[in-house]
């Protein structure tokens, strides 16, 4: 099996179960039929983004997607200090050390009002996909980086 049918296979899956380590999804990939390497699993998780997260005193496999707003958005919103712009980007300030974690989690949004982002220590460039959507790309990194 190729490796995007088998990446499909394990969103299924994560999707589907409560999963709570990489262990327990090999097995389910066999009782599927799938036979995959540890090594092979392991990687896959890695491209996937897949994080290992505690709910309900339980831990359970997830995707970013799933969690990223639950857990991460107020961890990212705390490190936040300020967000300006001038007629052609937008700069985040953050507590030093904190911009690369603020510009990869908003990479992470996949955001179609954001071209990229740059980061260095405590400040994140962030490039519009257009300048006429500053106002509207602001509003939308406020409501992403709030601390609820």
């Amino acid at each position: 099996m190729n490796k995007h049918a088998r990446q499909l296979k394990i969103r299924e899956i994560l999707q589907q179960n409560s999963v709570g380590n990489q262990h327990d999804l090999l097995q389910l990939l066999r009782d599927s039929g799938m036979t995959v390497a540890q090594a092979t699993l392991s990687r896959d998780c890695a491209e996937l983004g897949i994080i290992r997260s505690k709910m309900d005193g339980n831990y359970r496999l997830l995707f970013p997607d799933d969690n990223a707003g639950r857990i991460i958005k107020g961890l990212v919103g705390i490190e936040v200090l300020a967000v300006n712009s001038n007629e052609t980007t937008v700069i985040i300030k953050t507590l030093p050390g904190r911009a690369h974690g603020v510009g990869s989690y908003l990479d992470q949004l996949r955001s179609p009002l954001i071209l990229g982002t740059i980061a260095g220590d405590d400040t994140v460039l962030l490039i519009p996909t257009s300048v006429v959507n500053i106002p509207t790309l602001i509003a939308y990194i406020l409501k992403n980086l709030s601390k609820n």
